[in-house]
């Protein structure tokens, strides 16, 4: 018995999985209910930039000032705990994950299915980010133009 209550641990969820899984759950609950229990969208992603590591919260803010600035129609909400941008219909279209989030070695800009990046039957939906240049931001600014056309 011991063997198969190891083997059950071991293809469980991380504690970073879980921490996530109840920030959701927490988001959706508060998406459903009136008035003050209501979230502020970017009072959360706000917050949630905040409470990042120095390196991540860089390269967050900048994303966030980013697609704010090329897409002011993508309301800010968090997802999953993440910074979060959604579409009219309430659909994720961009999001960041900071590396602190998973413990990675870099932070992550994707795109969900909403985005408009279809190009043939291949293509990518998330990328690396380790540091924020102009090259980056003529990139992510691109792409953001991109995933609402």
């Amino acid at each position: 018995m011991p063997a198969k209550k190891a083997e059950k641990e071991s293809d469980s969820f991380s504690a970073e999985e879980r921490a996530a899984m109840k920030e959701r759950a927490a988001e959706l609950r508060a998406e459903g209910k009136k008035g003050a229990k209501r979230a502020d969208g970017l009072q959360a992603v706000l917050d949630r930039i905040a409470e990042m590591a120095p390196e991540d919260r860089v390269l967050a803010e900048r994303v966030h000032v980013t697609v704010t600035a090329t897409a002011p129609e993508l309301s800010p909400k968090t997802w999953y705990g993440m910074p979060a941008y959604a579409n009219a219909d309430g659909k994720v279209v961009i999001f960041f994950q900071d590396a602190g989030k998973f413990n990675y070695r870099y932070s992550t800009l994707g795109f969900q299915d909403a985005a408009n990046l279809d190009d043939g039957d291949l293509w990518p939906v998330s990328y690396a980010l380790l540091q924020w240049s102009p090259a980056v931001e003529k990139k992510v600014v691109e792409l953001v133009k991109a995933s609402i056309s």
